[in-house]
């Protein structure tokens, strides 16, 4: 395991965006093994025309600009399976997915039935499988598209996601989950992991989830490398959970030994141990929200009148535009940007 620590300047982080901008399609498309139809945002290196647009800006984050509808960048492009964390969309990584279609990468970002933002069941949005075979369904339909499947180059596929969806990049790459490891993890930790007090209880039940269908591969052989953002669901792993991820996987944890998930934290987990041609990269000062987009000038002020999640607060010293530009330069650098 080669380990990085990064101590955050903005001044010392340069972009390498492109002047066209970034293109975006939105599609919607059907996932049998839901029944259900899943919103599917489609970043790629834009070529000429589109309908330039703020996307994702609320009160309380700021947007990115796209063009949408735009004819893509000529060429082939490497491409970048994205998934979101548990109750979160599209548009929490839009930052993301933007500043790497600005680079040269096609980033596929599914809204996950029955864990995303307004369509959030945790009993359902539990079982990761189905979050791996959302992108893959995806892959599949936007290889046969007639405007961009020719600009996709499936020689670079990247499954890449943020906190629960960094589970869903490690699955996509070969990880295999441990039903028995999560659940007698989170039982010895309920008091102080995250979240487990929720996935343990009557309502979601994840100690009674499938034990096949957890621990099935779910793995998708186009995807060439892996890259998990504080990745969930990392306690409880043996090295047998590991042994058909992609080489050379990446995991980024957020913040330090205060500041930093227990859920997330990989290297607690004993997940970096047992990956040991992984490189571990670490972002401080910062936490897990630190990967939602920039905030307004009131985003602080809402949330705190809401009761809301303190998801403007960053640890202090943190430069969160620093963090977000260490994270693509670190994608771009593994497709070859």
């Amino acid at each position: 395991m080669k380990t990085t620590a990064l101590a955050l300047a903005l001044s010392t982080l340069a972009s390498g965006a492109l002047a066209e901008g970034a293109g975006l399609k939105i599609a919607h498309i059907q996932m049998p093994h839901h029944d259900a139809e899943a919103r599917v945002a489609i970043w790629y290196p834009r070529g000429t025309g589109g309908t330039e647009t703020v996307y994702a800006e609320n009160p309380v984050f700021r947007g990115v600009e796209a063009f949408t509808d735009a004819e893509p960048a000529v060429g082939v492009h490497p491409v970048v399976l994205f998934s979101h964390g548990m109750g979160g969309t599209d548009r929490a990584q839009a930052w993301l997915a933007s500043a790497l279609a600005e680079r040269g990468a096609i980033v596929v970002m599914v809204n996950h039935p029955g864990s995303t933002w307004g369509d959030h069941d945790m009993a359902r949005g539990v079982r990761h499988w189905t979050r791996a075979a959302d992108l893959s369904r995806a892959l599949d339909v936007l290889t046969d598209d007639p405007d961009l499947g020719p600009h996709l180059d499936l020689t670079r596929v990247m499954a890449a996601g943020f906190s629960f969806g960094g589970w869903t990049a490690l699955s996509l790459g070969g990880a295999t989950g441990n039903l028995d490891g999560i659940v007698a993890a989170c039982t010895a930790q309920i008091e102080t992991m995250e979240a487990c007090d929720m996935l343990l209880s009557d309502r979601v039940g994840m100690q009674r989830q499938d034990p096949d269908m957890w621990k099935a591969s779910y793995a998708d052989p186009r995807v060439t490398s892996v890259v998990a953002i504080d990745p969930g669901f990392v306690w409880g792993l043996e090295a047998a959970d590991v042994a058909g991820l992609v080489p050379d996987a990446v995991l980024i944890g957020l913040g330090d030994s205060e500041t930093q998930m227990s859920a997330t934290d990989f290297t607690e987990s004993g997940l970096a141990a047992l990956i040991p041609d992984a490189r571990a990269l670490q972002l401080a000062p910062a936490f897990h929200f630190t990967a939602m987009p920039l905030c307004q000038p009131e985003g602080v002020a809402i949330l705190e009148a809401e009761q809301d999640d303190p998801v403007c607060t960053d640890p202090s010293g943190t430069e969160r535009e620093a963090v977000h530009t260490a994270i693509v330069d670190t994608i771009a650098e593994g497709l070859g940007l």
